[in-house]
């Protein structure tokens, strides 16, 4: 959206390349890789906190500084140096899940409404305050992945909504969080993504789909562990305690704490995501 604007793009600033693959061999990223495919100067400290790091970016001669998703700590003094301050697109609807992970706990708590917010960035985490907000209902069906990307372009709606208003010189004051609204989203983990059926089946399957694609929820299943890639809540008519199994030719229930969950698409260690009716005609995965 910058890009195809009618704006001065001084620099990109984005993580060093990290080692990727079999080889860890050091991989530019999404950022770089587009960054250069459009002739932008790059730039990739390691530490903003370094003073060379900062005088390189001189920011004080910017207007804006916009950051999504960068995942370093910005010193204090290149928050405030733009004439406008730096500005995050945060892909919720702040106080509510501040943080790493705002798109995942918002399905995992079952939130019906997120959102993005445009929002003056602050030393503390997520805590400015709001310039623009845009809110949309969250998909009963809506992985993270897909509402990750669905937010995306709201965030460049809302974006270009509030550069277009700093053009014109009507942009107005931005409205402070209420802190004690705040919500914090903690950073994700491959070991909260096992699946624990002594929860309700609700509860797991907004587990599945607020860990797809990542970290991707798990069990261990006929001494063996799975990840669940796609499920939904089926009433427990066969009466499966929680964690008990049922499967033949083309079903596969884990019984939970009040229903049961009906796996659709399984992998095993090693293997390749597929239906389940595919995984069930090459294992021998037992009722029990």
């Amino acid at each position: 959206m910058l890009i195809d604007g009618d704006y001065d793009l001084v620099a990109v600033l984005t993580q060093p390349d990290r080692p990727a693959g079999r080889g860890k061999k050091l991989r530019a990223g999404p950022v770089k890789r587009l960054a250069l495919e459009n002739g932008l100067n790059v730039l990739q400290p390691g530490s903003l906190r370094d003073q060379s790091w900062q005088e390189r970016t001189n920011t004080s001669q910017l207007d804006l500084m916009v950051v999504v998703a960068y995942g370093l700590m910005i010193p204090a003094q290149m928050l405030l140096a733009p004439r406008l301050g730096c500005w995050n697109i945060h892909a919720s609807l702040l106080p509510r899940w501040r943080g790493a992970a705002p798109v995942h706990r918002a399905i995992e708590a079952g939130d019906e409404r997120t959102g993005v917010c445009i929002m003056q960035m602050e030393a503390s985490l997520d805590t400015g305050p709001v310039y623009y907000r845009l809110s949309t209902a969250i998909g009963s069906e809506e992985t993270a992945g897909v509402l990750h990307d669905r937010l995306a372009g709201l965030g460049a709606q809302a974006l270009r909504h509030c550069l277009n208003l700093a053009a014109e010189n009507r942009l107005p004051q931005p409205t402070p969080q209420d802190n004690n609204e705040a919500v914090y989203a903690h950073k994700l983990s491959k070991a909260e993504a096992e699946l624990d059926w002594n929860k309700a089946a609700e509860t797991l399957w907004r587990q599945v789909r607020a860990f797809h694609p990542w970290p991707v929820a798990w069990c261990e299943l006929g001494g063996q562990r799975l990840r669940i890639w796609q499920a939904e809540v089926v009433e427990n008519q066969m009466d499966l305690q929680p964690g008990q199994v049922y499967a033949d030719d083309s079903v596969l229930l884990i019984g939970t704490d009040d229903k049961a969950l009906k796996i659709l698409e399984i992998q095993r260690a090693g293997g390749k995501r597929m239906p389940v009716v595919e995984f069930l005609k090459a294992q021998q995965i037992q009722s029990s």
